[in-house]
């Protein structure tokens, strides 16, 4: 068969006896023509193929497919410890919903549908808002209250990645109720598949300061505009640790505590100081 380049035979050209795996010209001298097989060009078994959760061992899929099977609102195909990939299919005239992740940054790539995706600093602002389709990709910093809503007649089909992971590993929700369910005034410890209460909301210093430990109120303390809860660290008895009192944004005092960036992976996110 001609071939104006010389190099691989055509891919389809199969079961003939001109050509030879073991003999076919390699121009490059290393791999053979992945595709001169005798097996089908598509990846025929992924319909059997079961969309869970594989991390955080070496996976590969060929995403556009899986997004376009999983007809679930989320579905965690794969989770690392510092990147998490899951799948989601909003329906028509649905949304995500508004949300802010505190210390996780998000990219999305919409497969299929059509919406609007809207960002902003607080959630009763959003000022960014964007017209997103098939093959658009937007990205979600740290700290940004984010939503998508879907305006097309057709699911949208995405798969969202985030680093580092969000949801605990395996998670599945059906459908956005299950979502709410399962994430209302919670979040989990991903390091040590622990939960802890979440309420993701924005402080400032003023009512940081009510959050001293004292009187039964529960002890927090800011570090790099995120706030965490100390109340259940025997180590913060009393709202207090080491002359430090809690209440206050402790980002200075932190900073210049060698070695202690790892403990903060342990402390539940309460949500952002704001500015």
């Amino acid at each position: 068969m001609y071939n104006a380049y010389k190099t691989y035979p055509c891919p389809y050209y199969m079961n003939t006896p001109d050509y030879n795996l073991d003999t076919m010209y390699n121009p490059y001298n290393s791999y053979r023509c992945p595709y001169f097989v005798n097996t089908p060009m598509a990846n025929s078994d992924l319909s059997q193929r079961q969309l869970k959760d594989y991390g955080p061992e070496p996976f590969v899929i060929n995403i556009e497919e899986a997004t376009n099977q999983n007809n679930t609102f989320r579905t965690a195909l794969w989770t690392g410890n510092y990147l998490q990939l899951t799948l989601m299919s909003i329906p028509v005239g649905g949304e995500i919903g508004l949300e802010m992740h505190p210390d996780v940054d998000q990219f999305i790539r919409i497969e299929n549908g059509e919406g609007i995706v809207k960002m902003g600093d607080r959630k009763d602002y959003l000022d960014f808002q964007q017209r997103v389709s098939d093959d658009f990709i937007f990205i979600i910093p740290a700290g940004k209250w984010h939503n998508l809503i879907n305006t097309g007649n057709n699911p949208i089909k995405l798969y969202s990645i985030y680093a580092p992971p969000e949801h605990p590993h395996g998670t599945v929700h059906l459908t956005k109720a299950d979502s709410d369910a399962a994430e209302q005034n919670h979040n989990y410890d991903l390091e040590n598949n622990q939960r802890y209460t979440r309420e993701t909301e924005e402080l400032t210093l003023e009512e940081l300061a009510q959050y001293n430990g004292t009187m039964g109120n529960p002890a927090y303390v800011a570090i790099n505009g995120i706030v965490y809860d100390v109340s259940n660290n025997s180590k913060w008895s009393g709202g207090t640790h080491y002359g430090l009192t809690a209440g206050k944004d402790l980002t200075s005092q932190f900073e210049s505590c060698h070695g202690a960036s790892n403990k903060l992976s342990n402390l539940p996110k309460i949500g952002i100081l704001k500015k």
